[in-house]
């Protein structure tokens, strides 16, 4: 580090650079806005700096409180060297102007995390180091949900010149305007904007010609890495096909499209929501090879459907990332009800009034894409438009990063109810209090009340109802209420509770050591374990427990080796546990604790020992001869004058060695945790018996996650479905407050399945997420496909069929934060299954589609005449 560089360093102390930083953090957030600059650090520098002053992430770029309160006081860390962000940066990425491409698979935190510019200047005044990573925040969504985020991901466009097809990239924000682009591309290729004119060139095929406007990039349904075209007409004859008139000047938009409607998809007039919507109304349900295909959403060199082709087989592009979107559609455009719906003319149930829909644009948008899918045949459809619309709306699906595609569902079927609500002004309903009131007369009133504000398709194929009981532990105070029921999200029993495997040590050495399996919640806390392990050992009022790990006291861990027939002295058994108060000890106090850890190991009748020489010899108990004796009178008695202790122990101070012996007047200097090793000799294996030991589960500690995984056993449905329904008390953190006691109780909670929709759409938990830790289950769960009966589950008995059959499923391959979406879906008129996988689509046979990378699984209700006709 030069000399200037050194004075800056040398000028902050550590908490001064966190106190600054945190500062200049809230200041940015104080007058945060579109086009403020934050800049993408590598995680791991960060991380670095992190401890070195002495916070968390979380921490110096917020103002919570530390999460480790005692951090400060911990072995102080080197300070990091120059940043370096090399890791972020794809190979040969950078472009003119400094600008560099980033991995496209970075997440934040994990990977880099964002400062304002303020920090960055200030941490490379103290570090240098870089590059400099600059990105802008943009402001996504709707006016009245509008959201700030950085754009981490700029759009990246393949520009090609139709003159000598040479290619360029251009990068630009997707909040870019189309005049924007233009001016960059002139200023890139040195040409007259008059004279230029630029293609929409997905897929390498014109689609649109991209106007000199005010529309942004993102409301072009440009995405990531596609091409552009740039072409300079050179005749009047070119100049007019493409959009001017014989003098030069510019005509009305000529999209590349086949001959379209005067009406919309929805059958009424045209609605402007940003992207066109005139489709032929020339459609019944089971004839709808008459939809023109879009030449927009299309692959190019297929052919689309043919006369008496089948619809519902065409696949959707991955747009980078894209595969958790392709597969919640795929499974939503193979449900029964809303094909039907969606073809029909549902024009008149378009609610642009509703604030909490989105001016019934995303159904719009769904119902285009749907008909799409269904009259394309087997040609790919990239779903750009609809895509676009998403990232308006809900700009935590933008981007190009993976996300859930539960959580796609839920916002789909929730956007598309608000969209599709056809009560346009929703009344004001005051709740009664039903106390006392029969099930049956409170639920029918909820579920008027819910469909005097909520009325839609949606509600009429999705929506059940289940019943919540919350009953106080103090007063006993009991209150029922009935909702509405979208999906079942369902726990794997596995990761609702945790199955552990504690040995329990006396510290004194009176008892043996003992295992206890206990189960505790998978979220639960140190205080939870120790619960439950003294009501497993039947702890004394007089007698406390301490986790050998995060007492705070000192551990001592004494293993066990002995010699074996051919002189290799080996481990085994289980090590000793106990803790360590007071002085440094000497090797005569560790002396005294071993045999008093080993006492309960003390042969304590008469037995046989085979020697090595094959001899077999009568062994009294040592533990009759001593037990009136104080241990400090045996040790004393064994040992003598002399430095030799009554066992054979070494201390381990460095990783790997053998050990270092250990005297009576050794002091042994005792960190947190303290290994040292006992040598089992004729002598000790005489005296004890050590089969004990061998047969107590492994302890030893183990330094991070160990790679391998134990092979899980299968569970069913029903078994996630019953942890689903049972009983269990409210979290700390989701306390209920109790109308008698007039206090928050930890109340316990009952749900059952009251009435159940047409259309099931069940979730399977499988992924789990905490403060430390993440991860995904890929338990096998057994699903039916057929006969899904859940009579047996529903309270409500109005004889309404509860036998359900599956026809379509969302699978995740992988691991978090990637990983791969797919889906099956069923298509009923063929009673065949297919396998979706993005532009992939193929016939798969029924017995395959139960795997564990099962997701989302989606019934649909299967009626008595139905189940005769299939039994017959």
């Amino acid at each position: 580090m030069d000399n200037q560089a050194a004075t800056s360093c040398s000028a902050c102390s550590p908490d001064q650079e966190k106190q600054i930083v945190k500062q200049l953090t809230r200041e940015a957030e104080a007058s945060l806005k579109e086009g403020t600059l934050f800049f993408v650090i590598s995680a791991r520098w960060f991380s670095g700096w992190e401890r070195y002053v002495g916070r968390s992430a979380t921490d110096c770029l917020s103002d919570s409180p530390s999460s480790d309160s005692d951090e400060s006081t911990s072995k102080p860390v080197d300070r990091p060297g120059p940043i370096d962000n090399s890791e972020l940066i794809e190979n040969d990425s950078q472009s003119e102007g400094g600008d560099f491409d980033l991995v496209r698979t970075l997440l934040e935190g994990k990977d880099y995390v964002l400062v304002p510019q303020q920090v960055w200047e200030k941490l490379v005044q103290w570090y240098k180091g870089g590059p400099a990573l600059p990105r802008k925040v943009i402001s996504q969504g709707v006016s009245n949900k509008k959201q700030l985020n950085v754009e981490v991901y700029p759009l990246r466009l393949k520009l090609i010149d139709f003159r000598d097809e040479s290619t360029y990239i251009i990068k630009l924000s997707k909040k870019a305007s189309s005049h924007e682009l233009y001016e960059k591309v002139c200023a890139l290729r040195g040409v007259e904007r008059e004279k230029c004119l630029i293609w929409d060139y997905f897929n390498k095929r014109r689609h649109s010609r991209l106007l000199y406007s005010s529309h942004t990039l993102e409301e072009l349904n440009l995405q990531m890495d596609q091409e552009i075209l740039l072409e300079l007409p050179v005749d009047r004859s070119y100049a007019s096909q493409h959009g001017r008139d014989s003098t030069g000047n510019e005509l009305a938009v000529v999209p590349m499209e086949p001959q379209r409607s005067h009406q919309s998809i929805a059958g009424g007039s045209s609605v402007s929501n940003g992207h066109s919507t005139s489709y032929s109304l020339n459609i019944k349900p089971g004839n709808v090879d008459s939809i023109f295909k879009d030449a927009d959403e299309g692959l190019g060199g297929q052919s689309s459907s043919g006369k008496g082709e089948k619809g519902g087989l065409a696949g959707l592009q991955n747009l980078g990332n894209t595969c958790f979107m392709n597969s919640a559609l795929q499974c939503l455009v193979h449900t029964p009800p809303l094909v039907d719906y969606f073809l029909k003319d549902y024009a008149a149930e378009i609610n642009k009034e509703n604030p909490l829909g989105m001016h019934g644009e995303l159904a719009l948008a769904f119902g285009e894409l749907l008909r799409k899918l269904w009259s394309s045949g087997r040609t790919s459809i990239a779903p750009r438009a609809f895509k676009g619309k998403l990232a308006l709306f809900a700009p935590q699906f933008s981007g190009y990063n993976q996300h859930d595609s539960q959580e796609l569902l839920a916002f789909l079927l929730d956007g598309l109810h608000e969209d599709l609500n056809r009560v346009k002004r929703k009344p004001y309903i005051e709740m009664k209090d039903r106390s006392g009131h029969p099930d049956e007369e409170v639920a029918d009133e909820s579920w008027q009340y819910h469909k005097a504000r909520n009325d839609s398709v949606i509600v009429d194929v999705c929506q059940g109802q289940y019943k919540s009981t919350l009953v106080c532990p103090d007063c006993s105070k009991v209150s029922v209420t009935f909702d509405p029921l979208m999906y079942l999200s369902l726990p794997l029993p596995s990761t609702v509770t945790r199955t552990m495997t504690v040995t329990i040590f006396y510290g004194d050495g009176r008892g043996l050591p003992m295992p206890y399996t206990v189960s505790v919640s998978k979220h639960g806390q140190c205080k939870d374990l120790i619960q439950s392990l003294a009501v497993a050992c039947c702890l004394r009022t007089d007698e406390s427990l301490l986790l050998a790990e995060g007492t705070g006291k000192k551990k001592l861990e004494i293993l066990h080796r002995e010699s074996s027939s051919a002189g290799i002295r080996k481990y085994f058994g289980a090590p000793l546990v106990t803790y360590l108060e007071g002085e440094p000890p000497t090797g005569a106090d560790i002396d005294v604790v071993v045999s008093r850890l080993l006492s309960p190991l003390r042969r304590t009748s008469s037995s046989m020992i085979a020697h090595s020489n094959g001899e077999m010899s009568s062994v009294c108990s040592v533990e009759c001869e001593t037990k009136d004796q104080p241990m400090d009178d045996v040790v004393d008695e064994q040992d003598g004058p002399s430095q030799q202790l009554s066992n054979q122990l070494f201390l381990f101070e460095d990783r790997g060695s053998s050990g270092k012996p250990i005297f009576r007047d050794t002091v042994i200097k005792t960190g947190n945790h303290t290994k040292i090793c006992l040598d089992w000799s004729k002598e000790e294996h005489r005296l004890y018996d050590s089969s004990y030991l061998k047969d107590l589960p492994d302890v030893y500690h183990k330094t991070g996650f160990s790679a391998k995984k134990t092979r899980q056993e299968a569970i069913s449905l029903f078994s996630c479905l019953e942890a689903f329904l049972r009983e269990e008390p409210l979290g700390p953190d989701d306390m209920w407050y109790c109308p008698n006691c007039k206090e928050h109780r930890q109340a316990t909670k009952k749900l059952d399945l009251w009435m159940l929709p047409e259309i099931l759409v069940v979730h399977m938990k499988r992924f789990s997420y905490s403060r430390w830790f993440k991860n995904k289950l890929d338990t096998f769960v057994d699903f039916p496909i057929h006969d899904l009966d859940l009579s047996n589950y529903v309270k409500k008995k109005d004889g309404n069929s509860c036998t359900y059959e599956l026809y379509a499923i969302s699978n995740h391959y992988g691991g978090l934060g990637g990983g791969h979406y797919t889906a099956y879906a069923k298509l009923i008129d063929e009673d065949r299954w297919y396998s979706f996988d993005d532009s992939r689509v193929s016939p798969a046979n029924e017995e395959e589609i139960k795997t564990s990378a099962a997701y989302v699984l989606f019934y649909r209700r299967v009626k008595p005449q139905d189940q005769r006709g299939k039994t017959s």
